[in-house]
């Protein structure tokens, strides 16, 4: 049998109260060392009220073997796609490279419209574009821009010609002029003009003013190299002595001769120019009637 607990129960009256003596107040705290009053306790933080609804249960994360299967399947389907998306970025490059081709080589969107000359004389234009045959409509890719120089460059007025690409639908016909550098007359009294080196390119009426005048003692004067002779002949004498030159004649490749004052001067070939003239210098002080310079190692006067 249990003992009987101490309070209020069931059939037991309550233990009453002392009401006689007050309830004794609780000590002051103790001062500091200081004198000063006793440091309050800091208040105990606050939480943060959580916001009203229904709370959100995040998704457990696959740990351990779960984990492992998961990216194991993730990698083999990346895997079996890569293929796939090989062959659409082939497929998209391929189907870009080919319609830029298709703009670019076959359709009439880069097409030539317009074909330019510059660099020579009005009067020289038509004739270099005639000459040119690039047909309007061509893409201009495809012009074939080595071919176009090599007709261009068959006009004897032309001395240096390229082709040019300008974007969208123009050809540019880039070509220099000669210069004519001497005039040669031929037997039949005929001027035709040289440039610098030794081409005669046209045939005039009148020397240019300021261009000197070369006389050609026979057909075979007219080459190519007889006449670059001539033009080595010019170009090594100087201003002052142009001015005294009253001829030059021109019988070969080997054989230039040229008239000072009364001294008739051989210069020979194109070799050695300025050797020649710094000998041919030396002796007209002496004012011989022939000057022999072709061979300058054994110069001759008489």
């Amino acid at each position: 049998m249990t003992p009987p607990t101490e309070g209020p129960g069931p059939g037991r009256p309550a233990r009453p109260r002392a009401t006689g003596s007050p309830r004794p107040a609780r000590a002051p705290r103790p001062a500091g060392a200081d004198g000063s009053s006793p440091r309050p306790r800091p208040a105990a933080p606050r939480e943060k009220p959580r916001p009203a609804g229904p709370r959100v249960s995040r998704p457990a994360v696959p740990t351990g073997l779960a984990s492992s299967a998961a990216r194991f399947q993730r990698r083999a389907q990346d895997v079996r796609r890569r293929p796939v998306r090989l062959v659409a970025y082939a497929a998209g490059a391929l189907l870009v490279v080919g319609l830029l081709v298709w703009v670019v080589a076959f359709s009439p969107l880069l097409a030539v419209r317009t074909v330019e000359v510059v660099g020579v004389p009005s009067s020289e234009v038509a004739p270099i574009r005639a000459l040119a045959r690039v047909p309007l409509g061509q893409p201009l890719a495809r012009v074939d821009q080595d071919l176009v120089a090599a007709r261009v460059a068959e006009r004897a007025t032309v001395a240096d010609v390229s082709i040019e690409r300008s974007w969208p639908g123009t050809l540019v016909i880039h070509a220099s002029p000669r210069v004519p550098f001497l005039v040669v007359k031929n037997p039949q009294g005929q001027l035709k003009v040289v440039d610098a080196e030794g081409v005669a390119y046209a045939q005039v009426s009148a020397a240019p003013k300021g261009v000197p005048t070369v006389n050609a003692a026979s057909e075979a004067a007219l080459s190519r190299d007889a006449l670059a002779a001539a033009v080595s002949v010019v170009k090594v004498l100087p201003v002052g002595v142009q001015h005294r030159v009253g001829n030059v004649t021109v019988s070969s490749a080997n054989l230039v001769t040229l008239k000072l004052g009364k001294t008739t001067v051989i210069w020979g070939g194109v070799g050695e120019p300025e050797r020649k003239l710094a000998i041919m210098t030396a002796l007209l002080r002496s004012s011989p009637k022939v000057i022999d310079v072709s061979a300058p190692d054994t110069p001759v006067t008489r």
